[in-house]
């Protein structure tokens, strides 16, 4: 059974960094192919990073620099690294197995 569930998040001022854990369970991240999403307050969901099986990443234009999708195969956990983070970043973020989704987790980005 997949699980995933997300951590990591929380009220952080422009500028500054946080980094999201997904940790799984029911399957192997290091050869998976696995998504960051996000959705911001009244807004849709947006997607943000991807990381392939072979470990090709991609990422939507506004975070492009400022963020880095990983993964710890020892831990089998996904992460998100967001730098330079900017009032538009806030969001719960979500990651995306296959049809799995996890609970979500709170990034605030305000002064």
């Amino acid at each position: 059974q997949v699980q995933l569930v997300e951590s990591g998040g929380g009220l952080v001022q422009p500028g500054g960094s946080l980094r999201l854990s997904c940790a799984a369970s029911g399957f192997t991240v290091s050869s998976s192919a696995m998504t960051w999403v996000r959705q911001a307050p009244g807004k849709g969901l947006e997607w943000v990073a991807f990381i392939g099986s072979r470990g090709n990443t991609q990422y939507v234009d506004s975070v492009k620099g400022r963020f880095t999708i990983s993964r710890d195969n020892a831990k089998n956990t996904l992460y998100l690294q967001m730098n330079n983070l900017n009032l538009e970043d806030t969001a719960v973020y979500y990651c995306d197995y296959d049809s799995s989704r996890g609970q979500g987790t709170q990034v605030t980005v305000s002064s």
